[in-house]
């Protein structure tokens, strides 16, 4: 009767190990994701933003060609592009969609109410119907806005704090992409008018439309623009940065890229640190979260950037209190 029960034992105990080895033999399961940007392939900072993406999807354990397969593609500040994209990758069933600005967001939404999407870079998810609230999103969508409508307040205040001679300000963004515009003129018209500035849209859709805003800005003293944060414009920056040099009209961005390629002066969200924060929410689906239970989250880092070269080819002396609030100065 021992003997009996000692192979019992050994046979479970075989047969055991026999299924771990197995099991340890199986390929791990690979989890498909997809990533629409709403800016270009080429753009080396959209590159950095997806990169930190990446890294903190693997130190939570996904890794891209291990368990993870991450399609990724590019609308290039292009809603018709976006469009199309988004219904090609809704036909290939990701289970999470990770969307950047709100044009992609909305184009993944007209695709899909089911395929959980985690959005970057959009601005008012709740008029945008994306979401009913921020608190409890409702739907398949959820993520991180990307400034606050208030903060669009700060940017009056550090522009005519660096070019005090400005009084009459451009708001410049593409109603194609910046849908949301509305969200941002109002608090703007209201701080505007306490300090005594004039504000007025200024829409743009090609670089030809951008350089006769910026020519006609050149021909009114005391003229500057705040360019709104629009997919659009970070496509085509360059000519925006250029064209301000040239004809000497002081602006302010919402990325720090603008500075860093010769703007005069940037503030807005750390998007790099969004990424790595929707990694967490990517991360929470895969284990089985609904976009409908997370809460959509606010920005917590901004960055000031000053570019110091620019501000004196305008003319302008950067007060030192500024100087001392920026995060990055550049010489």
């Amino acid at each position: 009767m021992r003997q009996i029960r000692r192979r019992q034992f050994l046979f479970s105990w075989a047969a055991l190990l026999a299924a771990r080895l197995v099991q340890a033999q199986l390929p791990e399961r690979v989890r498909q994701i997809a990533v629409l940007m709403g800016y270009t392939e080429s753009d080396p900072e959209a590159r950095l933003f997806l990169a930190a993406f990446k890294e903190r999807l693997a130190v939570l354990g996904w890794v891209d060609g291990r368990n993870l397969s991450i399609d990724v593609r590019w609308a290039s500040g292009d809603v018709n592009r976006a469009s199309a994209l988004a219904k090609d990758l809704v036909t290939q069933r990701p289970e999470v969609i990770l969307s950047q600005t709100t044009p992609v967001t909305a184009a993944l939404q007209r695709e899909t109410r089911t395929i959980p999407i985690v959005f970057l870079a959009v601005a008012d998810p709740v008029g945008s119907s994306f979401v009913k609230t921020l608190a409890h999103p409702g739907g398949n969508i959820t993520g991180f806005l990307s400034l606050e409508a208030s903060l669009i307040e700060k940017f009056l205040q550090l522009l005519t704090e660096i070019a005090p001679r400005v009084t009459r300000v451009a708001v410049m963004f593409n109603p194609q992409t910046a849908p949301y515009a509305e969200y941002y003129l109002q608090p703007l018209q209201a701080a505007a008018t306490k300090v005594g500035v004039t504000t007025f849209t200024a829409s743009v859709h090609n670089d030809s439309r951008i350089e006769q805003v910026i020519s006609g800005l050149a021909r009114q003293s005391g003229s500057g623009f705040i360019a709104m944060p629009d997919s659009f414009l970070i496509v085509h920056r360059k000519p925006i940065i250029e064209l301000a040099a040239r004809h000497k009209v002081p602006a302010i961005y919402f990325t720090a890229n603008f500075s860093e390629q010769g703007g005069l002066i940037s503030y807005g969200v750390d998007y790099a640190d969004l990424f790595r924060r929707a990694a967490a929410h990517v991360d929470r689906i895969l284990h089985g979260a609904k976009p409908a239970e997370l809460p959509v989250e606010l920005p917590t880092k901004f960055e000031l950037v000053i570019n110091k070269k620019t501000a004196m080819a305008l003319g302008l002396t950067i007060p030192q209190l500024l100087l001392l609030r920026a995060d990055r100065v550049i010489e």
